[in-house]
């Protein structure tokens, strides 16, 4: 059939309905197609690049199909028999494309059909991005790369397109590297990152992150349904795969969101993801691991208070504010010191848990900035009792995010400096999840500190599987034990055993006992016995406000 046999009303229909594509393109290739007739018309530098054999094509489809990868022809080819066949509403597929001069180029393919009144499928259109020809192309793997997956998520975002993203990592890549050479490691990204694009991509955007993290985004599969890709992904690296002669298996990590909340940014739901991801890496032993979007009492989903949250730090830290915790001494019971505790409200959400949110900003490229605002108030609102309790320590919260910073000491003493605060009167606590850092560069940056008169304490001992060594390879002033381990420490002599041996560890090496948690007198009668230096918990105070620490210690 040629093009005579398209009635002319139908061809300017076509041509007016694909100006209008085109002005929405944003530096893609549009394509529109009359369904009824099986005519189409395409962008003209799309047609240049790949040598199709005009803008305007009866049966394009099967035209382009030539044009695409063999490996990728098969799942691109279902695409298109689900549109024409009414069992699909659209597609959103990524493949290999070959151009004139016969390479290939990735691209992302997505498209809607357009009904009439009678609901019958008339039009089939949409865009094909061409990543070679983007600035944001991974070198690599020829995917997409974070400056691209940031594009992709921004433009879901302002459209308010449903979707699911996934991040994908490989664990223990730097193992590999280390035994077979980076030019082997990169090797195993590269058929990663195809095999991804093959079997999870191509009904969306597969984009290569940082490091050995990959990215998928679809808008076609549930969250359920990329579960269950993920879990054949990973069967089939755990069973291993071949490199270049060499038989390796891999373990891999993902954490996933479900897009349906557009009040927000992609900086926002980068960092949801990545926390998911860390869950999965730390906690779950590489499963799928979902970003809950629990709601609040005003029915907002987490992600929209998280951006609220974020432009808070952007807008004077507006919304935060700190509350202290006294330390008190374990014998005399006087008061020694405080640990400040960040807290966050506002007329929408009101008072927000701070385990709601802190865990999630910690890995978010903002922190550093909120964690120097913390430092800063609580010397600054500390200060006045150093006149009257001399030995007073304040002690600051880090995440191991600022830890890496690499202008982190300086931060610390920038900010001393400016407030006139004595640094032997601030702890800095960490906890155990420092592990994830370099250690030579968490002990470099420790003696750093120390070198000042800064104290450092290890909080929450003996949660994780890292703490002991924590311990006999860094320098602490402190450790802190968990109030997890003293719950039932008045009828459980397994506890008090426990407690007697975290003292005898920290005696070791040095290092004062605080214990955290402390609810009871008896408690306390207890825990004297085993030389514990200092007590922290409800029985004592909960987080007050710094006027009430002020008026009730000085």
């Amino acid at each position: 059939m040629g093009n005579e046999t398209v009635p002319l009303h139908r061809r300017k229909k076509l041509d007016s309905l694909f100006e209008a594509f085109s002005i929405l393109a944003e530096d893609t290739y549009v394509y529109l197609c009359d369904m009824v007739y099986d005519y189409s018309r395409w962008s003209k530098t799309l047609v240049q690049e790949f040598g199709l054999p005009s803008e305007y094509m009866i049966n394009a489809g099967s035209i382009w199909e030539e044009h695409i990868h063999p490996d990728d022809k098969q799942t691109y080819h279902e695409g298109i028999d689900a549109i024409f066949s009414q069992k699909a509403k659209g597609h959103d597929m990524q493949y290999r494309a070959k151009k004139a001069n016969g390479e290939y180029d990735v691209c992302t393919c997505r498209g809607i059909v357009i009904t009439d009144d009678n609901g019958r499928p008339e039009y089939f259109g949409g865009a094909i991005r061409n990543h070679a020809k983007q600035s944001h192309i991974d070198k690599l793997t020829g995917l997409s790369n974070q400056y691209g997956f940031f594009e992709g998520i921004s433009r879901q975002i302002k459209t308010h397109t449903n979707s699911r993203t996934c991040i994908i990592g490989i664990s223990r890549l730097t193992e590999i590297n280390e035994v077979y050479g980076y030019r082997f490691g990169n090797r195993v990204l590269q058929l990663f990152g195809r095999y991804l694009m093959e079997h999870i991509g191509n009904r969306g955007g597969t984009y290569r992150l940082d490091g050995c993290k990959f990215a998928v985004s679809t808008e076609t599969q549930s969250l359920k349904e990329l579960e269950e890709s993920y879990d054949s992904l990973r069967a089939h690296f755990r069973a291993g795969i071949n490199v270049d002669g060499t038989f390796v298996a891999l373990e891999l990590n993902a954490g996933a969101l479900s897009l349906e909340d557009f009040d927000t940014d992609v900086q926002t739901i980068y960092a949801c993801l990545n926390f998911a991801y860390d869950e999965s890496k730390t906690r779950k032993h590489g499963d799928f691991v979902p970003f809950h979007e629990e709601l609040n009492l005003d029915k907002r989903g987490r992600i929209a208070m998280l951006h609220d949250i974020r432009n808070n730090i952007s807008k004077g830290f507006d919304g935060f504010y700190l509350l202290y915790q006294p330390v008190v001494h374990a014998e005399s019971e006087k008061l020694i010191g405080a640990e400040a505790l960040l807290r966050w409200k506002n007329e929408k959400y009101g008072m927000v848990p701070p385990d709601l949110f802190i865990p999630i900003l910690e890995k978010d490229p903002l922190f550093p900035d909120l964690g120097e605002w913390i430092l800063r108030t609580a010397v600054q609102e500390t200060k006045e009792i150093l006149k009257v309790i001399p030995g007073f320590v304040i002690n600051v919260n880090l995440s191991y995010t600022q830890l890496e910073q690499p202008n982190f000491t300086s931060r610390v003493w920038k900010v001393l400096k400016e407030t006139d605060f004595p640094p032997d009167h601030l702890c800095l606590e960490v906890t155990e999840r420092c592990r994830l850092l370099n250690m030579d560069l968490l002990e470099k940056v420790i003696l750093n500190l120390r070198s000042g008169g800064i104290k450092i304490a290890l909080d929450d001992f003996g949660t994780g599987f890292s703490s002991m060594g924590l311990v006999k390879a860094l320098p602490f002033d402190t450790i802190k034990i968990d109030r997890g381990f003293v719950q039932k420490i008045e009828e459980d002599d397994k506890e008090r055993k426990l407690v007697n041996n975290f003292v005898s560890i920290a005696k070791t090496f040095g290092a004062k006992v605080c214990v955290e948690g402390i609810e009871t007198s008896g408690m306390c009668r207890i825990l004297r016995e085993y030389n514990i230096h200092s007590f922290q918990g409800y029985y004592y105070s909960k987080p007050i406000e710094i006027e009430k620490l002020l008026s009730n210690y000085t």
